[in-house]
């Protein structure tokens, strides 16, 4: 008995022996350098959990399971995609695209109607197309306004006024953002409706774009109601309506049928495709105002010059002066 006892201690002392070898290394870790303990040690990282998990989740009994979620490294994707990249992003694409629409002006100048004004005018559009695209931009440039704000807000805004009226002014600006989104959905269904069937390609854009879309002196380029140019507006204004408009309803109803990922991937669309979106429509003032005689007035009274016209869009003028012909009509009227 006494020698199997001396077996037993012997084997203890083996074995004790042993766990000093192995776990004596991790136990002194978990130390202070004065042998106290080290309550902030730990042989797994935190930067290797959370390359280990996609998230860190508890237990929880109240309905919403959003909630169980701790830790989740995609928010940091999110959140630095959203305080660095976009602002970065933003900045460069709306600057950039304002200096070259500058350089394009000191470059090439104004558009002018080249035989000047005749005194005539012809209708261009309708008192309901024109409604359709105001209501359309009108809601554009407001959104585009309050949307800024939740990108360049706190930079920008916050230092100039302080935090009492920038809270105010950025919970008006989200409201109206809101509210404002519905009149922008109808004006684009509007004038995709209307302008369908005028913006669809043929061989004459391919004439166009060959004879440098109307740019180049000693070049006419041949055009319908709508040139290329135009029709890529519409179709890429089409797309990227539908997409801002798409995920900006999942922002607004958020978590139907949508989880926290889904969340953030539409507002990464919604933001992008907005900044380009701007960028887009900020071409698209600029012709229509600064870059080329008699183009404003296509969408501010609804007529335009017959010289501008020919010009521009010869073959819908055409068109038009054929059925005014067989109706009976005038083809163009005075200016006044």
């Amino acid at each position: 008995m006494i020698f199997l006892a001396r077996i037993r201690l012997a084997i203890l002392l083996v074995m004790l022996l042993l766990g000093i070898a192995v776990f004596g290394p991790a136990i002194a870790q978990k130390l202070n350098p004065d042998g106290t303990p080290n309550p902030t040690a730990s042989v797994t990282s935190e930067r290797d959990l959370l390359k280990q998990f996609p998230r860190i989740e508890g237990r929880i009994v109240i309905p919403d399971q959003k909630a169980s979620v701790l830790i989740q490294p995609a928010g940091r994707m999110w959140q630095y995609f959203h305080e660095v990249l976009l602002h970065w992003g933003a900045a460069i694409v709306i600057l950039g695209t304002v200096a070259l629409l500058g350089l394009a002006y000191l470059m090439i100048g104004r558009v002018r109607i080249a035989e000047g004004r005749s005194g005539k005018k012809i209708l261009r559009f309708k008192a309901f197309e024109r409604f359709s695209h105001w209501l359309t931009a009108v809601s554009f440039v407001v959104l585009g306004l309050t949307g800024l704000n939740i990108t360049f807000g706190k930079i920008l805004l916050l230092p100039a006024v302080g935090p009492d009226a920038f809270s105010e002014i950025s919970e008006a600006a989200k409201y109206v953002h809101n509210f404002t989104s519905f009149s922008f959905m109808v004006g684009l269904i509007l004038i995709t409706v209307i302008f369908f069937r005028d913006n669809i390609f043929g061989r004459v854009d391919l004439e166009w774009l060959k004879q440098g879309g109307g740019f180049i002196k000693n070049k006419h380029a041949p055009a319908g109601r709508f040139n290329l140019g135009e029709k890529l507006v519409y179709w890429f204004s089409l797309a990227a309506g539908v997409a801002v408009s798409v995920s900006g309803v999942v922002l607004l109803f958020p978590f139907y049928g949508t989880n926290i990922a889904d969340m953030q991937i539409a507002q990464v669309v919604h933001a992008v495709v907005a900044v380009l979106f701007v960028a887009l429509i900020l071409g698209h003032i600029y012709i229509g105002t600064l870059g080329m005689e008699g183009a404003f007035e296509a969408m501010g009274t609804g007529e335009v010059d017959l010289n501008w016209a020919k010009e521009h869009h010869d073959l819908w003028l055409a068109q038009q002066l054929a059925n005014q012909d067989r109706q009976g009509q005038p083809s163009a009227t005075p200016a006044e």
